[in-house]
Order: C-alpha cells, then structure tokens, then sequence
C-alpha cells in the first residue's frame, strides 16, 4: 500500500473506529461462542463484512479506514488479552454505566507483561491494509496502556506485580513499544490509542486534579510519551479519550479542565476529543495543547454516536467556531464523538443512521475546510 503524502492525518473528516456488527455477524458470532460454526468460518464472515464497512468508508471519501473492530467483542479487553501476561475473565458484575451494568468482562495480570509477537491484532490487521487500497490510511486502534492500570472499578486486577507502579509501567512500557513497532513493520502508518482514563479521571475532578489522582497521571503520561518517543517518524500516533460508550450510556461526566496541563504534555501527533454534550465542558482546555508548540491536530468530537438524530449543520459549524476562539481552525478537524459500538452490543441507531453520521461530518467538514 502507498498513501498519498498530500493526505495528512487526522484528516479534516476523520473516524474513531467501532461500527455497528451487522446482523450476519452478530449470528455468526454466537454459533461461535455456541461451538456451532469454526473459528475459519467465523473469520470468513468476519472477513466479508470487514471489507464491505471498508468499501462503504471509501465510497463516503474517508481516507483512513478501520476494520470497524469486528473482530473484537470489546474494545479494550480483547487487546489486552493478547499480550503475554494478562487473561480475560467474568467478574461478578459487570461495569457500572451511569446506573446500567454491562456486560461482565475484567483482566487479571498472572505474570510479567510482555509483547506477543503472535497477537492476534496483528493477523486482523494484514488482513484489513491487503483490502485498503493506495492513497488510504488502515487505520489501527489499541487501548492506552493507561487503561490497563490496575484498577478495580475497571475491574483490572494485579496478582503479579503487587501493585508495584515502577515494575508495571517498565514491562508496560516494552511491551507497548514492541507491539507498536510490529504494526509499523506489517504496514501500518496511522495508530490510535483509545483512552477512558483521562475522562474519568476528570469526571472524578472539579477544576482541578485530585490529588491521589496526580501519580496516575503522571505515569499515564510517562508511558505514552515512552511510546510516542519510541515510535517510527513516518507512524502518526493519535489518542481518543472517552468517557464511556456502551448501548448509548455513558460512565463519566466532566470537563477537561482538570486534566489539561496532563493532555498538553504528550508527544502524540493528534487528538480526538468528545464534544457532543455538555458532559465535556467547554473549549476552553484546547488552548492547553494548542500553545504546547508542537502543532499537534485536535479532532472535535461534535457528532454523536449514541442517538440516531442528526445534528444540524448551523450547529456544528457555530460549535467549530467557537473551538477557533482557544485553537486554530488550521489545526481542527472533525469526527464522531466515539465509536458506534465499543462493545458488541452497539448503540441505539440503525447502519443506515451510522453512515447517515459520517456523511454528515464529512460534509461539514468539506464546508469548513475546503481545501
């Protein structure tokens, strides 16, 4: 694959990853998990509806493209079983989603912490950049390492390094490094990390950080900046932060004034930020990382994933305006605030309200930016 060096990403339209599971592979998926149909059935289905999302993304003038984590049954928690080290598990309860539990799902970290070289993210991707044509990006999403922190209303459990931060974030670290490096090496030119910790963090906050909260913090920006600084030149490295998407709920609450001064230290190329209601806040922490001088690309977050009604084009247009008062509109872009299914579940819209979205922020973003 070649892309294009006039594209430049984020681009100004822009996608965080996730996508409704159309209906034959939800069906497929639970003859799986029903020992009905094979795993080499179960990928060919997979690979079906993986290139007709791809085809659909190039049709709508996308220029980068996910596999829509069809592969994943969570958006977090498949990755993190794939590293050497950590297993999924059931907890008792599931994740509490402003008063809705979800689905069950945790990690135990049994061992030391180390790279797979036979992740299974790795098969999924070769497979995703051999279908994107050139002048494309195949976009890949991972979970921050942060997210992996120990953490028991994440229900993310340590049984291996007795909570020893330093021990952790070293392994972590090499780990994430080595992980980052082999999706270079198979092809990949567009990484993103997906993060809720900086979202509830702030949501946990009120102006300020709390103060048990300011080592997390500073080992969530140690780790990403040890990726960031580690990673190939020609790799865009991006982070989207979140606050929780799960069937149309949400876990967090905050704006991200807290957290700021943290967001505007990383050595990421872009940002990817929620901005569909008042739970963000306002602009204001944009200027943060705009007068950080390393240029970095802020993706507005305007169009939400959660319900089926369309915004109007007025409004996202007087919200960008808006952005411009704390960043320059030369380094905004736009997007969906989250993906539309994070988990397999999905959010409470149909396809054709999900593709009805990305053309709507498309063309407002062609509108702000022609270029």
């Amino acid at each position: 694959m070649t892309v294009e060096t006039s594209v430049k990403v984020p681009c100004r339209f822009d996608i965080v990853g996730s996508f409704l599971r159309p209906e034959e592979l939800k069906e497929a998926r639970e003859k799986f998990n029903n020992g009905q149909i094979s795993q080499d059935e179960l990928t060919a289905v997979e690979d079906k509806q993986i290139k007709q999302i791809v085809e659909k993304q190039i049709e709508l003038g996308y220029k980068d493209v996910t596999d829509g984590e069809f592969r994943r049954s969570w958006w977090h928690l498949d990755f993190f079983d794939g590293l050497n080290g950590e297993e999924f598990f059931e907890p008792d309860h599931g994740f509490v989603f402003n008063g809705q539990e979800t689905r069950k799902g945790g990690i135990r970290i049994t061992d030391k912490i180390e790279y797979n070289p036979n992740h299974p993210f790795f098969k999924g991707f070769e497979f995703l950049q051999s279908i994107v044509p050139d002048g494309v990006y195949a976009k890949q999403t991972i979970p921050s390492p942060s997210v992996l922190f120990p953490n028991k209303d994440a229900e993310i459990f340590d049984e291996y390094y007795n909570y020893d931060l330093d021990a952790f974030l070293e392994d972590v670290i090499k780990a994430y490094q080595k992980t980052v490096q082999k999706f270079y090496d198979l092809g990949c030119r567009y990484l993103q990390i997906d993060d809720t910790s900086w979202g509830m963090w702030a949501s946990f906050s009120e102006g300020e950080i709390r103060p048990e909260l300011k080592p997390l913090c500073e080992a969530a920006v140690k780790a990403i900046n040890a990726i960031a600084d580690n990673k190939p030149d020609d790799l865009t490295l991006t982070m989207h932060i979140c606050r929780g998407n799960y069937d149309s709920n949400w876990a967090g609450a905050g704006a991200y004034d807290p957290v700021a001064d943290y967001l505007a230290q990383l050595h990421i190329d872009g940002y990817f930020l929620e901005y569909d209601d008042e739970r963000s806040g306002g602009f204001e922490p944009l200027k943060k990382i705009a007068d950080n001088g390393r240029n970095q690309r802020i993706v507005l977050g305007l169009v939400t994933t959660k319900t089926p009604e369309l915004e109007s084009v007025e409004l996202l247009k007087s919200r960008i305006q808006n952005a411009i008062e704390f960043a320059a509109l030369e380094n905004l872009c736009l997007s969906p605030q989250c993906g539309f299914a994070s988990t397999e579940e999905g959010n409470h819209l149909t396809e054709e309200q999900q593709w009805r979205k990305l053309e709507l922020v498309r063309d407002v973003a062609n509108q702000v930016w022609p270029e």
